[in-house]
């Protein structure tokens, strides 16, 4: 299971709240891949027109604070984000995004260091997070947490695991 992603960072600030990440007018879409196309529509249009497949988006303090939508993570997600880094995360955020098997690393060293456009490296095994020629400590993500991010979040996991019991 890969435990490494390097990407091109996206930068944010402080106080990112999901109406900013998912815009309210598309919570009836179900559909990821047409989520991925609303990211950030309000704050930043050509947003998602920019992301490459395993870019990392950096925040500021307290990501992903309002709502507890899944819509807000699951686009980050289908949008092709490999990766969130930030100085913290609201809790619901956090919970929903490794439930949906997007990984997010709190480092508000690496955050606060990392620029638009750097190229940034996240080892979640190891918990290192390496941007601007720095090295930056992060909480190691447990085997568990691993397998059911590689797995593609929770769901995904526990029919894995039914299956083994079958």
């Amino acid at each position: 299971m890969a435990a490494i992603i390097e990407g091109r960072v996206h930068k944010f600030g402080d106080d990112v709240d999901t109406d900013a990440i998912m815009p309210g007018r598309y919570l009836a879409i179900q559909e990821p891949a047409e989520l991925a196309k609303h990211v950030f529509e309000g704050v930043d249009p050509e947003f998602v027109r920019r992301v490459q497949p395993g870019d990392i988006l950096v925040a500021g303090r307290n990501f992903g604070s309002g709502s507890s939508r899944e819509h807000a993570p699951l686009g980050l997600k289908a949008l092709g984000l490999g990766c969130v880094v930030a100085a913290s995360f609201a809790r619901i955020f956090y919970r929903n995004a490794i439930n949906l098997g997007l990984p997010i690393v709190i480092s508000p060293e690496a955050a606060a260091a990392a620029r638009d456009g750097d190229t940034m490296r996240v080892d979640t095994a190891r918990g290192t997070v390496e941007v601007g020629g720095r090295s930056f400590a992060c909480q190691p993500f447990p085997p568990f947490l691993q397998e059911l991010i590689a797995a593609g979040g929770l769901v995904p996991w526990v029919r894995s695991e039914m299956e083994k019991v079958k």
